[in-house]
């Protein structure tokens, strides 16, 4: 894993808190559907940093205020939906119910849809293996 950081310019520690992400998800799903993609990108690089350089816990109200408002969310907006533990928890258990029927059972999982067939990516994998998948796509859908 250090040397995988090391290449992506990440300084893994390997002494923070593992938890539940169910939080962390329920927050990312719903500032994914209020706010997009751009947004959520920002709120997952920050808990991944927060996580992996950090330390700390993902699923502390504390972690998930500053990936939010690292993101650009107001801080009163972000605590709110962090505060209300109920706000979009069936909806995400629901996408993560649904994930578990399609064989989904560890992350990253990645599904790269073709014209001809689809690939599943399982577990973390290096560049080159993604753009393999990426060009077999792009050979057969011609």
């Amino acid at each position: 894993m250090t040397a995988y950081g090391d290449s992506a310019g990440i300084k893994f520690k390997f002494g923070g808190t593992v938890s539940n992400t169910l939080e962390a998800h329920r927050v990312i799903q719903h500032f994914q559907e209020t706010k997009g993609p751009e947004t959520t990108d920002k709120i997952i690089n920050s808990l991944y940093y927060q996580f992996f350089e950090d330390e700390k816990n993902p699923a502390s109200d504390e972690t998930l205020l500053k990936a939010a408002t690292d993101a650009g969310i107001p801080e009163d907006e972000a605590k709110a939906v962090i505060e209300d533990k109920s706000e979009g928890l069936m909806d995400v258990k629901a996408l993560i119910r649904e994930q578990a029927s399609n064989g989904v059972d560890s992350v990253p999982t990645i599904l790269v849809e073709g014209k001809r067939r689809d690939f599943t990516l399982v577990g973390a994998k290096d560049v080159e293996e993604y753009e393999k998948v990426l060009h077999q796509i792009a050979k057969e859908s011609h």
